[in-house]
């Protein structure tokens, strides 16, 4: 039998091991906090991320990292992006020397331009047919109540691919592979910084117009930035770009989108990071992305001005005024 470890509980991480256990893989999930262990262990409900959604009896929880990690074939990790690196230090003598690390992360490291198989990459030193990335519209309390989903597993190694399809899907829940790892990471991490503009034209009222407009420039602005890192444009047409991207610009599940549009509707920065209680990847990344984006020469607009208004003081109004007054181009795939 495949074993798995799950390394953060927050809301993804749980239903992950979910996942994980509806598959038949035994798994133990790994948390910082004992209430979550106890709440987890005892009443099946992880009562801080996903209050009333039933966990499995067999789903088992441990703060104790070697005890999660001892044995298994599987490491995913579910922590924020931007602690990647430290926590992988912490636990870097404790990973089995064969086991495949899996990211379910979607960001970027901040001041580095990493993304998270690069991070895991340069901490662990494990080899690419070890490292793995799972991406696409996965909103996780959906996925936790059982309703239907699907989500691309991508590794540099098919065969890798495929142990993790085989890990973790469910009647209730497809896997695809891929081998394209690169754009299944730049999908998932530069869509919730669309997700952010999206919310706060919603907060401001607009429609599904204004949403569509954002959508699908913020499409483009993820494909520009993929081919120029090397990805396979066919991905953001996939689960992992164009499906993630929809789910998240969509949903009041999506707490990128839920940040954006408490913005738009009157609160300060201050005010809505206050009232979030979960990581809203977008705001970090948004000025990472940026970054990598003017390394490699690409033009990212909307990118541009969210990572203006989360880091740089710019109004909202200033930043819907430069997005509508750009100059007049064609319209091609990508430009």
């Amino acid at each position: 039998m495949t074993t798995a470890a799950v390394l953060g509980a927050g809301s993804w991480g749980t239903v992950f091991a979910k996942l994980f256990h509806d598959a038949g893989t035994e798994v133990v999930l790994c948390a910082r906090r004992p209430e979550i262990v106890e709440a987890i262990n005892e009443r099946h409900e992880n009562t801080d991320y996903l209050p009333g959604v039933g966990l499995p009896e067999g789903l088992r929880a441990t703060v104790d990292p070697a005890e999660a990690l001892k044995g298994a074939d599987i490491v995913a990790l579910a922590v924020p992006s931007q602690t990647l690196r430290e926590n992988l230090r912490a636990w870097r003598s404790l990973l089995p020397p064969d086991a495949v690390l899996v990211s379910l992360m979607k960001g970027i490291e901040l001041g580095t331009g990493r993304r998270m198989t690069e991070v895991i990459a340069e901490t662990t030193d494990a080899p690419a047919d070890r490292i793995a990335v799972v991406g696409g519209p996965n909103l996780a309390r959906e996925i936790a109540e059982g309703q239907p989903g699907a989500a691309v597993a991508a590794c540099a190694d098919e065969a890798t691919a495929r142990r993790i399809q085989a890990a973790c899907m469910t009647p209730y829940f497809r896997v695809y592979t891929n081998t394209d790892v690169v754009g299944c990471e730049l999908g998932g991490a530069v869509k919730n910084v669309i997700a952010l503009c999206v919310g706060i034209a919603a907060g401001l009222g607009f429609g599904d117009n204004t949403r569509a407009l954002l959508m699908t420039r913020g499409l483009a602005e993820i494909a520009r930035l993929g081919a120029a890192l090397g990805a396979d444009e066919h991905t953001f047409a996939g689960l992992a770009g164009l499906g993630d991207l929809v789910g998240t610009c969509s949903s009041p599940l999506s707490r990128n989108r839920t940040f954006g549009e408490n913005l738009g509707r009157g609160m300060t920065l201050e005010q809505t990071i206050a009232v979030t209680k979960q990581t809203a990847e977008g705001v970090k990344t948004s000025e990472a992305v940026l970054e990598l984006a003017r390394k490699h020469g690409v033009e990212m607009p909307i990118t541009e001005v969210v990572a203006a208004v989360m880091h740089h003081g710019m109004s909202i109004s200033e930043a819907a005024s430069l997005l509508m007054s750009r100059s007049p181009k064609p319209e091609r795939y990508g430009v």
